[in-house]
């Protein structure tokens, strides 16, 4: 993906900036049927458009990521920003099996980085996706892993370093098997809801969307060196106002140091139609930092 890389540089330089929506909010901002009339419309809001709009040199960068649809063209790929940086992804809508999100759940991840950690040593960014939270954290660290299972998120992750300039070690790896050396940060950001598709992005596992964050508390904290950390962004259901992750990863906390909290307490709450949820008030965002012992 060169020439992948090559566009997103040559979009920075072009003063390139959009901040990706939840995918309502793309629906309902698409169904205005407004054309697309600049670069944000092709590589932010991913509209088809006329070959006219977009220069020669940029459309020969997209390669095979040029779609024709009819008349008109659209991008396979989509270019966010966060602060100077810049990151590709999946193209709306994110309907593939395999396709790699980047959206509000990436900024309030990124947020929650910034906020908690000014130093850190070796990290694994567990679940990177596109990279977001392994890479923004590298100037503070010595070195990072980005890990995931989807070989197409490891494409993208490993595309993200280098159009960012980081240097990251990109492995697959069901959750840290593939993480090599010690580890002094683990970070994640899984999925967490329960998607009947089965969405890699979206599809936490288990009845209800968190076996997997449940997962990763566990085995990070076995695998993290003494004085290591984790810090893990997720979600959980609700039901009669206890968390349900919150009784999932309780006992592996036990004699540990940790804050526990809600960050966000309703989120994607068209997800409540589904059968999975008919017991759910409400869907939270949670944030766990652990140290262990």
């Amino acid at each position: 993906m060169d020439g992948l890389v090559a566009l997103g540089s040559r979009l920075r330089e072009a003063g390139y900036a959009f901040i990706t929506p939840t995918p309502e909010t793309h629906r309902r901002v698409l169904l205005r049927g407004n054309p697309a009339r600049t670069l944000r419309d092709v590589f932010g809001w991913n509209k088809p458009f006329a070959r006219w709009l977009v220069p020669e040199e940029l459309l020969a960068l997209l390669g095979p990521a040029l779609l024709q649809e009819g008349d008109l063209y659209r991008s396979a790929v989509r270019y966010s920003t966060l602060g100077e940086m810049i990151f590709m992804h999946s193209a709306y809508p994110t309907v593939e099996h395999d396709a790699v999100f980047f959206g509000p759940d990436t900024y309030r991840f990124v947020s929650l980085l910034q906020a908690r950690v000014a130093a850190a040593g070796h990290v694994a960014d567990v679940g990177c996706g596109s990279g977001a939270g392994g890479l923004l954290l590298a100037g503070r660290a010595k070195t990072v892993q980005l890990l995931d299972i989807n070989p197409r998120a490891l494409g993208f992750a490993a595309d993200n370093a280098k159009l960012n300039r980081v240097d990251a070690r990109i492995a697959q790896s069901d959750v840290l098997s593939g993480a090599e050396g010690p580890l002094d940060l683990v970070i994640a950001n899984p999925p967490y809801i329960a998607d009947d598709a089965g969405r890699a992005y979206r599809d936490g596992g288990g009845s209800l969307g968190t076996a997997l964050s449940a997962r990763i508390c566990e085995e990070s904290l076995q695998r993290l060196r003494p004085g290591g950390r984790l810090i893990l962004y997720t979600g959980t259901p609700v039901i009669e106002g206890e968390h349900v992750l919150w009784r999932q990863v309780q006992p592996f906390l036990r004699n540990l140091q940790y804050d526990y909290r809600e960050l966000d307490p309703d989120v994607f709450g068209e997800e409540l139609d589904q059968p999975a949820y008919s017991q759910t008030e409400r869907l939270a965002v949670v944030a766990l930092d652990v140290v262990k012992s």
